[in-house]
């Protein structure tokens, strides 16, 4: 299994965060994800660490697909695979209405199909072909039928990429999301992998994919994320995982359109879902955190004593799970690196 590391998406510390990431870097971490929600975008923060870092990947984590055009995403790609030597994956998401439309005031809409497009288009560019294509969302070149001047002609990368095939990583929880990852994508990033309900939650969905799946894409990488923390107090770190688990079933959306609190009901927890976003509407939030069940947040984490996070690691590894994206949460950055330290042990050599 690799190791995976997600660098916080808001606050201000970034340039000391960058520091001590070479730390988990000589640690054996594989790869560091930056988050884009709407705070700093993670094209420029991926590049500063780019210059910082010389073994592990960098990947986006994600960048919400409605926010750039198609053309544009594979250019950012190909631009951070060309300044990191070829260590980028190009992590991309749908994201949801509340940023899409509420911060970036573009239609959220046909995220499955668009995230289908937007692929393909990535990597004709990549593969510098003449740049056409006509699809139910995106017509490129734009001729003056859908709109354009007419003035527009195919056009090709004008560098050479360092690699015409980026890996392509999709973040998805619904069913549909889910079957086209497993499908075209190179890695497949769920949230709150559940090992032991993993298959009743996303099987059908990856059973699906897989069957349609390119041989040429390999194995498909299963990255999920955990908060971390090893020792005999770690179980106070319990209540990080639930008051996360409470922000986003609770509060990352709508009621009756929240997708994180639809997943923490097909995975058997619909009553405490509702109890969770109940509260946290109305402003309850450590009473919403405490409602979430204490079984979920200990499946979905690696927080115990290290026989314990042993165990849970194997449980990872058997449902499929190829690679953990960690958040440590221990305080202070030494017991943050002894913990990963720690788990490297456990999980065995990295990738190089």
């Amino acid at each position: 299994m690799r190791i995976a590391m997600a660098l916080p998406y808001a606050g201000s510390a970034f340039r000391e965060t960058a520091a001590r990431l070479v730390d988990y870097e000589r640690a054996g971490v594989d790869r560091v994800t930056v988050r884009e929600a709407y705070g700093w975008d993670a094209v420029s923060q991926l590049g500063y660490l780019a210059a910082v870092t010389e073994r592990m990947e960098i990947a986006s984590g994600v960048i919400p697909l409605p926010t750039r055009t198609p053309t544009l995403i594979a250019m950012t790609a190909a631009g951070l695979d060309h300044v990191s030597g070829g260590r980028f994956v190009l992590g991309l998401g749908a994201s949801g209405p509340q940023v899409v439309e509420g911060f970036h005031g573009v239609p959220y809409e046909a995220p499955v199909s668009r995230t289908r497009e937007v692929v393909a288009i990535c990597r004709a560019v990549w593969r510098r072909e003449l740049l056409t294509h006509r699809g139910p969302h995106y017509r490129i070149p734009l001729t003056a039928e859908d709109g354009g001047s007419g003035l527009g002609k195919p056009l090709k990368l004008i560098d050479p990429p360092v690699r015409e095939r980026i890996p392509v990583s999709l973040a998805a929880m619904g069913p549909r999301n889910v079957a086209l990852a497993a499908e075209i994508a190179e890695g497949w990033e769920p949230i709150w992998f559940h090992p032991e309900r993993a298959g009743r939650v996303w099987g059908d969905a990856l059973a699906a994919g897989l069957g349609r799946r390119d041989r040429g894409l390999g194995r498909l990488d299963v990255v999920a994320p955990v908060h971390l923390a090893i020792g005999a107090d770690a179980e106070r770190h319990l209540a990080t995982v639930r008051a996360h688990i409470a922000l986003y079933a609770g509060g990352m959306g709508a009621r009756g359109r929240n997708f994180y609190n639809d997943l923490m009901g097909r995975c058997g927890y619909a009553e405490a879902a509702r109890r969770v976003q109940d509260l946290y509407l109305s402003g309850r939030k450590p009473e919403a955190a405490a409602a979430v069940p204490d079984e979920l947040a200990r499946a979905v984490s690696l927080v115990g004593t290290e026989s314990e996070v042993r165990g849970r690691v194997l449980a990872f590894r058997d449902a499929g799970v190829t690679t953990l994206g960690v958040v440590p949460v221990a305080q202070g950055h030494a017991a943050r690196l002894a913990a990963v330290e720690r788990l490297r042990d456990i999980v065995g050599p990295g990738v190089s």
